[in-house]
């Protein structure tokens, strides 16, 4: 027998406040016609003044627990991916925790930008196969509105609020391909890339928070066949191919890149789950949101093989590969 980590949950919450490509035109040079044409992007949602990213964590906690029919006294461990925390200390989580009533266990904060959530659920994973946990709350949670330079039409017009989550709990599975659960995880990352995609702030650099700086030229050159590099890991280590995948669910970020990844590893566009058109690029919470999308109309169903996969800023990249 092995221990596996099992998905018996998943949610999502978004900010009522949604800002469309033909309003953000009236703020920059910009226009709905050149952002769908680059990016696939038509609208993202914006947190409300005094909204958080920790009240975004826990509103998506809440609907991962209800989905998975717990109670949060359950969990005993909060893994939350997030560049947007509330504040520099104590982690997001540990509000999380606190907002959900939970004073027991473990609550920690995760910052590998977009790639925040594979790197949540790896982490997460690793954990509960060891026995340390039982149940796990992985979460992406972001404000990046907070972090956005509205001058800027290259980076403005990209990103958005939302936040999503899964409840994972050890299990034990027969040990073979066909088991429940996170059944393999790749993470990467490279420092030498941090000027390609950063925040210009920071409490020991600039004792400020900072904008969001990127040369998205740069970010696309790299993001394909890193991607691309993870996702053979995963497949070799599983023994898997792009025909036994019942479900692409990528960081959406932007629809070109997604679509060129599929298109390289053979993966067909049916299997691909695309939101990036209705929430923008929420970084850490990209991928729960998306699956949370996918659960609930029925795409994504008990037994099916979901891949996940995500680059970010540093640049950090990883991928997973879980049944449902």
């Amino acid at each position: 027998m092995t221990v596996r980590s099992v998905v018996l949950g998943c949610g999502s919450y978004l900010p009522r406040q949604i800002l469309t490509n033909a309003e953000l035109a009236t703020r920059v040079d910009t226009s709905d016609e050149w952002i769908v044409q680059r990016t696939g992007i038509r609208q993202r949602h914006i947190a409300a003044e005094g909204e958080f990213t920790s009240h975004l964590a826990i509103n998506a906690a809440r609907a991962a627990l209800a989905d998975a029919g717990l109670d949060a006294q359950a969990i005993d461990l909060i893994v939350l991916a997030t560049s947007t925390p509330d504040n520099t200390f104590p982690a997001t989580a540990v509000a999380v925790q606190h907002g959900l009533g939970i004073n027991h266990g473990a609550a920690f904060d995760l910052q590998a930008v977009c790639s925040g959530f594979v790197f949540a659920l790896a982490t997460a994973d690793n954990f509960l196969r060891t026995g340390a946990y039982k149940r796990a709350l992985v979460i992406g949670a972001e404000t990046f509105s907070r972090i956005l330079d509205w001058n800027d039409r290259g980076t403005c017009v990209l990103f958005g609020d939302g936040a999503g989550a899964v409840v994972l709990e050890a299990q034990d599975q027969p040990g073979k391909s066909g088991d429940r659960g996170v059944l393999t995880t790749h993470l990467r990352s490279d420092g030498r890339h941090k000027s390609k995609l950063y925040v210009d702030g920071g409490p020991s650099s600039t004792q400020t928070v900072g904008h969001l700086r990127m040369e998205g030229r740069e970010v696309f050159k790299h993001a394909v066949g890193m991607i691309t590099d993870v996702i053979v890991d995963a497949f070799n280590a599983t023994g898997l191919s792009a025909e036994d995948i019942n479900w692409f669910v990528p960081h959406q970020a932007n629809k070109r890149i997604i679509d060129a990844s599929a298109h390289k590893l053979h993966i067909a566009p049916q299997k691909v789950v695309l939101t990036v058109d209705r929430h923008g690029n929420t970084s850490a919470a990209s991928i729960p949101l998306a699956l949370s999308v996918a659960v609930r109309d029925g795409r994504i169903k008990r037994g099916d093989l979901v891949l996940l996969e995500a680059m970010g800023g540093g640049f950090t990249w990883g991928s997973a590969v879980l049944r449902w």
